[in-house]
């Protein structure tokens, strides 16, 4: 069933056009990302669908009694509340339900006979109950310790909340309000990995509509089951997740370059076959084949967006060791940086510990962990911008940094983007103009004040910058933020094939699956190390979980009973079995993937573009299954080990 539909909308500001002749239909459930180039209009398109801005052309339509519920971008929330208050009143309703009952049960304790309160009691606490009034407040807890407020922070007024903690608390009033249609513009800006893990799970079971803006991939993978691709004007949409639909969208379109290679190769013979026999004795069959022609539906040539064309390389050759750190170190600052030394005598403000490390050339190691645990004060201790405050850390020979910060505090907002490039690179005009171009810079753009640029602009112009000084070691702070995904994804692949040494702090996941070689995760004051990935730190997460589980149910059993020893005896037994059916059961759907993944590429190749969609919906549906049963077997893996 239909929630919204929208016929023919067009949206022109003057003579500039932001999309036109765009059709839609949203579902009672349907989880869709909307994706396409910053600038092309998704967020325009979003306040439309809203009723917030006008359509030029075209309607919409939404169902009657409709609940929306909106998270812009950059939101705003005026409110005396505390943070918990402003949740508590989500639930108004059932308070003045608890209120009434409270007054019952009063009634009751003093009343003479109270039959008949007993009767309006227990009918008022059935409603309350299924109502969800003994559950409220859980839930209010859950999703704020998930969006990662802090049990403290629940009494802080709405007012000394940070913009970040602002749009998370938008959030989870959001969440908690569950409206029939949840729309998001970029909420992942603002939440660390805990939170977007959290988030993720909790869309996952989502059971009403999502319609979500994100340029987080690995989000848009796990979240949604439909993708609206805006580009060039247009609306294409696709079904399954993100991978699924960068899959169709690039057989899209080698199909449309084959059909429009074809046809312009069967409209050049024609038209040669028309220019020399037009006048001849074939002169009817040309002036037939030239109506034919004027006829003919011309296939449009694949559209091409404007993409950077990054390049960072080095040929300065580094030390086989990049930074070493022989004893450990103390990362912090020796006073608070948000206080006066009045304030807490000028103490040391320490984040975290670390004992010794080595990064040798080559690798790249990525820093994780919650906001504000130090990772980018260690950026800025190795740049010399803040000491250490223990032990030591030295940056090995032939290391040059270069530096990309996550809010370019280093840019002047005075300056025009040319004069910030020509002042960097010590260019001329013309050498300016054409670096400037490879990263979208072009004519008029270049005479932009940095100030008013925009936030992808901003990182476009960071990352431009940070490719003219040839560094071997880069140190990158959130380096996709703001990105767009074709951006996102040129970055990671010049990342992957830059020369040099890379440490980088970064939330996207996909960033770090496909680059690093370690994960150093900053937790609790403590530094600890992983080998490989994302994919490899979670699997090495769920292993010292599980053990921990086993120790502490092995220290809870006492050791001499004999009968705890035949029931440990028989639980191994299980535990094999389940562990022998879960890998016969991931080798069958691994088994099915690759037969869907043949019968997709056959029915592709011959255009059939139904039973495309429908495989590729089946393979997201044994993707998800086989993801499934991996992470049972790495749980059952890691018991048989522990």
């Amino acid at each position: 069933m239909s929630i919204l539909t929208a016929q023919n909308l067009a949206k022109y500001y003057g003579a500039q056009d932001i999309f036109s002749g765009i059709d839609l239909t949203l579902a009672r459930g349907d989880k869709v990302a909307l994706v396409g180039p910053n600038g092309v209009g998704k967020t325009t398109l979003l306040r439309i669908l809203l009723g917030l801005e006008e359509p030029t052309e075209g309607a919409v339509h939404r169902a009657r009694g409709l609940r929306i519920g909106y998270l812009p971008q950059q939101p705003k929330l005026d409110s005396q509340h505390t943070l918990y208050e402003e949740m508590l009143a989500v639930f108004d309703a059932l308070r003045r339900q608890q209120r009434a009952l409270l007054r019952l049960a009063e009634e009751m304790a003093e009343a003479d006979d109270p039959t008949e309160l007993m009767e309006r009691y227990a009918l008022a606490e059935e409603r309350f109950e299924q109502a969800g009034g003994y559950e409220y407040e859980g839930r209010i807890k859950r999703v704020l310790g998930g969006l990662g407020f802090r049990q403290e922070m629940f009494t802080w007024p709405i007012a000394v909340l940070s913009g970040g903690q602002i749009t998370r608390a938008l959030l989870a009033r959001l969440l908690l309000q569950e409206p029939d249609l949840l729309v998001l513009d970029e909420p992942t800006n603002y939440l660390d990995l805990a939170a977007l893990e959290w988030i993720e799970s909790y869309l996952q079971g989502w059971p009403h509509s999502l319609l979500v803006v994100s340029h987080d991939r690995r989000f848009l993978d796990r979240v949604v089951n439909r993708v609206w691709d805006l580009h060039h004007g247009r609306l294409d949409t696709y079904r399954g997740n993100y991978s699924h639909y960068a899959a169709q969208r690039q057989a899209r379109l080698e199909r449309q370059a084959k059909e429009y290679e074809a046809q312009q190769e069967q409209i050049q013979q024609t038209e040669e076959f028309i220019r020399r026999y037009k006048a001849g004795q074939r002169s009817r069959e040309a002036a037939g084949r030239e109506k034919r022609l004027e006829r003919l539906e011309r296939i449009e040539a694949p559209e091409t967006q404007r993409q950077m064309r990054l390049r960072l390389d080095t040929t300065l050759r580094s030390g086989d060791q990049v930074l070493i750190s022989e004893t450990g170190l103390a990362v912090g600052y020796h006073s608070r940086p948000d206080a006066d030394a009045s304030d807490d005598g000028g103490a040391p403000h320490l984040l975290f510990r670390a004992g010794p490390l080595l990064v040798l050339r080559g690798q790249c190691v990525t820093l994780l962990g919650p906001n504000g645990c130090g990772k980018t004060t260690l950026l800025r201790t190795l740049l010399g911008e803040v000491p250490l405050l223990g032990g030591d850390l030295r940056i090995g020979a032939s290391v040059k940094l270069g530096y990309l910060s996550q809010t370019q505090h280093e840019l002047d907002p005075d300056k025009t983007v040319l004069e910030q490039v020509m002042q960097a690179g010590r260019f001329e005009i013309e050498p300016a103009r054409n670096h400037l171009a490879r990263y979208l810079f072009v004519g008029d753009e270049i005479d932009k004040r940095i100030g008013d640029l925009s936030g992808g602009e901003l990182s476009r112009l960071a990352l431009a910058l940070l490719a003219i000084h040839g560094a071997n070691l880069l140190l990158l702070d959130e380096p996709t933020t703001h990105l767009d995904i074709a951006s996102q994804e040129i970055l990671e692949d010049v990342l992957r094939d830059f020369r040099g040494t890379i440490l980088m702090v970064s939330h996207d996941r996909y960033l770090i699956d496909a680059l690093a070689t370690h994960i150093w995760e900053v937790r609790d004051g403590a530094l600890t190390e992983y080998e490989g990935n994302y994919t490899a730190y979670l699997e090495a997460k769920a292993r010292q979980e599980a053990m921990a589980q086993v120790e502490e149910d092995r220290s809870a059993r006492p050791v001499s009973d004999p009968r705890a020893n035949s029931e440990e005896r028989a639980a191994e037994r299980r535990l094999r079995a389940d562990l022998e059916a879960c890998e016969q059961a991931i080798e069958e759907l691994e088994r099915q993937l690759e037969a869907t993944e043949r019968q997709i590429s056959v029915a592709s190749a011959a255009q059939q573009a139904e039973r495309v969609v429908a495989l590729s919906h089946e393979y997201q549906g044994l993707q998800q299954a086989l993801g499934t049963q991996l992470q049972r077997w790495e749980r059952l893996a890691s018991v048989a080990h522990g």
